[in-house]
């Protein structure tokens, strides 16, 4: 037990998510406890993990949930290691919403140089209706960005997925590649706007300028008479940029979505309930985002991608191919991580703020603001 790498994780302490203060102790090596010296509150040393008040052995927890991300069939595993189904189902629920929390506070709350990004959707028949799911991927470092699931196929499931590019794109020049659809081109021209201030003078709201260095693509296929027909479109920038941004980031070939369409084929491998023709049909939408959070962040933490690999030189014995995951490709991480790293990751809080109030603050609580506050 090393209390310097561990933060506090109680809401109402001004210490809440930081590490190496002092602040933490070991409270009791029997029982995996933890004391925070400034809230004076014990905590578990698995809190924050998928393992948090399971009495089930923790190495049977992560042998099920790798199973499940790599596409085992749930009865396989009851039958297995003799569990209730309702069981497993929770595991991988818990499982679904610690990988989105880890995905949100390492991938989304990062500002990336995206170069080019591919966007697509899913088609998911569940017990209630047909589901939709879109995703996108940067075709760079082959980084799964996020996604979002909607029962319906319209503006607003794929604005809610632009946004989310939006947010982590850095003012660099960017290819947005997608199919047919008309509602990516209306989504992707609305979330890459900046605010720009009226002259003096003026009144109303501020003007909307779209960024200068996106160029969107369209890759549309139709198949008529048992002939398919593509054909590329640029709806926005130039042919120069295009053909740039394709060399720099895929090193040759044309206008196309062969990678996130790659991606695609990896979630219904592992995810049944996307095979098209399949009887496990997913049961709510929370099951879908679950499975899609746990496959996306074994997919970009964990596995090795075998066009992300780099050639190293050793000397007069040749060289040798360094193995990189798409997060070490993006540098989000250093090292490929195992499942119980995923698992047990911590995301820590929010750091505190001093409550808002009238009149002149306490000289306790200046006092904490300046220890504790950002």
């Amino acid at each position: 037990m090393n209390p310097q790498d561990i933060f506090c994780p109680n809401m109402d302490c001004p210490a809440r998510g930081q590490t190496g203060k002092g602040n933490i102790h070991v409270h009791s090596q029997q029982d995996q406890r933890y004391l925070c010296e400034v809230c004076e509150q014990t905590f578990s040393a698995s809190k924050g993990t998928i393992f948090y008040r399971l009495r089930t052995d923790p190495k049977t927890v992560m042998g099920v949930i790798v199973l499940l991300t790599y596409g085992c069939p749930i009865q396989a595993i009851v039958k297995a290691f003799d569990l209730d189904e309702r069981t497993v189902r929770d595991w991988q629920q818990r499982a679904g919403k610690h990988c989105q929390g880890v995905h949100e506070h390492l991938v989304e709350s990062s500002q990336l140089d995206l170069q080019q990004v591919q966007a697509d959707e899913i088609r998911v028949k569940t017990q209630k209706g047909v589901f939709w799911m879109a995703m996108a991927l940067i075709v760079s470092t082959r980084l799964w960005l996020g996604g979002v699931v909607s029962p319906k196929r319209d503006l607003d499931l794929i604005q809610s997925l632009a946004d989310k590019v939006r947010r982590m794109a850095l003012c660099r020049p960017l290819l947005l590649a997608v199919d047919g659809l008309v509602s990516y081109v209306t989504a992707f021209r609305n979330a890459f706007r900046s605010k720009f201030p009226r002259e003096r003078g003026e009144k109303g709201r501020c003007k909307m300028v779209s960024w200068s260095d996106i160029a969107i693509v369209q890759v549309v296929k139709q198949r008529a008479e048992g002939v398919l027909t593509i054909e590329r479109r640029i709806v926005q920038g130039t042919k120069e940029m295009v053909q740039r941004l394709i060399k720099a980031t895929q090193g040759q070939g044309v206008i196309n979505t062969a990678f996130i369409e790659r991606i695609n084929a990896t979630f219904r491998q592992r995810m049944s309930s996307l095979v098209r023709h399949t009887r496990t049909l997913a049961r709510r939408a929370d099951t879908l985002v679950a499975g899609m959070y746990l496959v996306g962040c074994f997919y970009n933490f964990c596995d090795f991608h075998h066009s992300l690999r780099l050639k190293l030189s050793v000397g007069n014995f040749g060289h040798r191919w360094v193995q990189r995951t798409p997060a070490i490709a993006a540098g989000l991480t250093d090292h490929p991580w195992t499942a119980a790293e995923l698992l047990t990751f911590k995301v820590p809080p929010p750091r505190w703020e001093p409550p808002k109030q009238r009149g002149r603050p306490s000289l306790a609580l200046l006092q904490l603001a300046q220890q504790w506050a950002i």
